[in-house]
């Protein structure tokens, strides 16, 4: 009895089912799934790359200049050193003392209305560095949402493909259906080559960013503690 591996491997040789073997033969529709898949590919990893350096960038920046902070002993001065960087507890603090100069170049201070102005004032600037930091990251979860069922539908294109050419050789041998078969695995391959990177991506990017969030929001209450005191010292 003849080896089946044997008869496939030589019906069908390993460049005929090559990567790009596969792309060329396949169908117009399967080759316009594979090469979005591609890019999105290219567009994931090049997000995830970018939001790394974005993130790990703000984080160092940020508890350098929050350590820096709870040291000095002026915060005019700390503020006029330091508080026009372009990072996101920088900001934070601009805000707060922003404010804080506003509220208190009156003659008659309302207390209590600088409190609220204050909170107000760095709880935005946290919503807005926030929003800054997490930009685009949609990108990831749709991506990583939608890729698989694009490579899916090029799945179901390269099967539907196989079972045309069984029609047209009325033959089912391997030989014939191997091709279409492959390229239709082919895509699903990609299609989850796309997604995997950007679902574990938006994960811990969006982790990241709520650790942000976090640190940001602590140095604000301790800032505004802070400012709460000064108030209470010039009543």
């Amino acid at each position: 009895m003849p080896d089946l591996g044997a008869a496939v491997g030589a019906a069908t040789d390993a460049a005929t089912i090559s990567p790009l073997a596969l792309f060329l033969q396949a169908d117009i529709v399967v080759k316009v799934v594979m090469l979005g898949l591609v890019l999105a590919s290219i567009w994931t990893w090049a997000m995830i790359i970018g939001f790394s350096v974005t993130l790990r960038k703000a984080s160092r920046q940020s508890s350098s200049f929050e350590e820096d902070f709870w040291k000095a002993e002026d915060i005019d001065r700390f503020y006029e050193a330091r508080g026009k960087s372009d990072f996101p507890a920088a900001k934070v603090m601009a805000a707060g003392v922003t404010e804080w100069r506003r509220s208190t170049a009156q003659k008659v201070i309302d207390r209590d209305g600088t409190r609220d102005r204050l909170g107000t004032a760095m709880s935005s600037m946290i919503a807005a560095e926030v929003d800054r930091l997490s930009d685009r990251l949609n990108i990831l979860a749709t991506i990583g949402a939608v890729a698989p069922f694009v490579g899916l539908f090029g799945t179901v294109w390269g099967i539907m493909r196989a079972f045309t050419a069984i029609a047209k050789e009325q033959n089912s041998s391997l030989a014939v259906v191997a091709p279409g078969i492959a390229e239709a695995l082919f895509a699903t391959a990609i299609g989850l080559f796309a997604a995997i990177p950007a679902v574990i991506a938006y994960n811990r990017f969006s982790h990241g960013i709520n650790r942000m969030e976090s640190k940001l929001t602590r140095f604000a209450d301790g800032f505004y503690s802070t400012l709460s005191r000064e108030l209470e010292a010039q009543r």
